[in-house]
């Protein structure tokens, strides 16, 4: 709708924006649409992804009632808070606690009277030198940071002066422990590690081996390795059961060779991930033409150890559809030099066309089971071969030199 006209003829459609009218429209459709939510997702300018390039993932999660639980970890919540927050707690944490015990320190001393006779030496003074909020701030500062310049002091005249000092004491000691030991874990987070493992920017489906196979390549940019390396990949996807059940975002497993253990790699230089598309892989009915209208993401998740440290390292990233290249393989990026091998990472992303069958690999199993072998013969080197179809049968014999057709059979 473009625009309408209301009372006395008069041109309204400048209130009723088109472009806002057409989105408002698409949203309410989507709502009624129920069982094709994951198409409306998907006709805005931009495809949502649930795992960025770079591993973050796009879930934000919704009003949570008991907020309590995080206190209950409090060690895991600090190390998790941004570093301007972390910083403001940090510094807080030591301000807080240098205030609190100076006003405690400002009122026994003016309670004892010693804010009058600072420059008395004949006072029993607890609080020595302690004339003002400040002066009382310093002497907090001083105690707890151990500082200790002589002129501010405790002395042995009351004993509340100890007890507060010994409580200053064991405080400052356990946020020391605890802001230390959250800085500590937080810069050496092994995320930033993670930014050194890179993966292609695009997966490729090819041949390999007579089998249909989707390939996607990782990488590791330092000199010290990662101990202990797993890959493992999810689809992503979402469905409706035969029931009418919407499952949105549901994760599939991807076989990258857990049976045969080469889901554990030896990360020394870029490493080619294979998926074989089977009868158990997800992918065992697309094609090229059907890979270009389906819907799905594929989260690629790297792990391992570091060797520096030995903390637990993970490396995220996905692909979509529109990210998977039929009938490509990736360059080679490894030459040999003398004495060592040298890995081109300037070929790292490139790939290169190959003749691939544009058929998804259940059509390609059923049109070798087709192909049944009825006679070999050593001497002639002969195979004959029967093609099975709906219209003819055709008898092949495959000689050493080619292949002669011998009869079509109506």
């Amino acid at each position: 709708v473009s625009g309408f006209k209301g009372k006395g003829g008069r041109d309204r459609r400048h209130l009723v924006p088109v472009e806002m009218t057409r989105e408002t429209f698409r949203k309410q459709w989507c709502k009624l649409l129920g069982e094709e939510q994951q198409v409306c997702l998907t006709t805005g300018k931009q495809r949502q992804r649930y795992i960025t390039k770079d591993g973050k993932c796009q879930v934000n999660l919704g009003p949570i009632e008991d907020k309590c639980k995080f206190l209950s970890d409090i060690f895991t919540t600090l190390v998790d808070l941004r570093y301007r927050w972390f910083l403001f707690v940090f510094t807080m944490c030591y301000i807080g606690t240098w205030v609190v015990f100076a006003e405690i320190y400002f009122v026994d001393a003016w309670l004892r009277d010693d804010v009058n006779h600072v420059n008395d030496p004949n006072w029993p003074s607890c609080f020595e030198n302690v004339d003002s909020f400040l002066s009382a701030l310093l002497l907090s500062v001083e105690s707890q940071r151990t500082i200790g310049y002589g002129s501010r002091m405790v002395t042995a005249n009351c004993i509340e002066g100890a007890v507060l000092l010994m409580a200053q004491s064991i405080i400052g000691s356990i946020i020391d422990a605890l802001m230390v030991g959250c800085m500590f874990v937080k810069i050496s987070r092994p995320q930033k590690r993670a930014q050194t493992l890179i993966f292609s920017k695009r997966c490729v489906i090819s041949e390999r081996d007579e089998n249909l196979c989707l390939l996607f390549r990782i990488g590791d940019l330092r000199e010290s390795h990662m101990v202990d390396a797993k890959i493992r990949a999810k689809l992503i996807k979402s469905r409706q059961t035969k029931e009418g059940e919407f499952i949105p975002l549901e994760q599939s497993e991807i076989n990258l060779g857990y049976d045969t253990g080469g889901d554990r790699l030896l990360l020394v230089e870029p490493q080619t991930i294979t998926h074989v598309i089977n009868e158990s892989s997800p992918f065992w009915e697309i094609g090229a033409e059907s890979l270009k209208r389906d819907k799905f993401e594929i989260i690629v998740i790297l792990e391992g150890i570091v060797e520096a440290s030995g903390m637990t390292c993970q490396a995220r990233t996905s692909y979509t559809e529109d990210e998977i290249i039929w009938g490509h393989r990736f360059e080679s990026c490894i030459s040999l030099e003398k004495g060592a091998f040298r890995v081109d990472y300037s070929a790292f992303h490139k790939t290169f066309e190959v003749q691939t069958s544009r058929e998804s690999a259940k059509e390609m199993a059923e049109r070798k089971d087709r192909e049944i072998p009825l006679l070999y013969s050593s001497n002639m080197r002969t195979f004959i071969y029967v093609y099975k179809s709906h219209l003819m049968l055709m008898i092949h014999v495959y000689l050493f030199q080619g292949p002669i057709l011998l009869a079509v059979l109506q």
